[in-house]
């Protein structure tokens, strides 16, 4: 699986975790040189509080266009430190 926004390759995992239909790439398969961390909050009743990630190529920036768990609740420790893509990145 891949994660790809404007001709580049943000992630790119055989190992990824499906969660409500997201794919969750885990940190290592992700590049994360295009990320920087939002201060944008949430907390998931089932997956815990998430941490936002702001997404920057070509001098386009997604606003909190990606997301992880990095202390996920006990029904969602299989994420645990993975990164998932706002829909307007193309999984393939």
């Amino acid at each position: 699986m891949k994660a790809i926004y404007k001709d580049v390759v943000l992630a790119e995992s055989d190992h990824t975790e499906v969660v409500e239909k997201n794919h969750y790439f885990p940190r290592e398969d992700v590049a994360m040189e295009y990320f920087s961390e939002s201060d944008k909050q949430y907390t998931c009743p089932w997956k815990g509080e998430a941490t936002y990630y702001h997404i920057e190529v070509n001098d386009e920036r997604i606003e909190n266009g990606a997301w992880s768990y990095e202390n996920p609740k006990d029904a969602a420790k299989n994420i645990t430190g993975h990164i998932c893509f706002d829909p307007k990145i193309e999984l393939s």
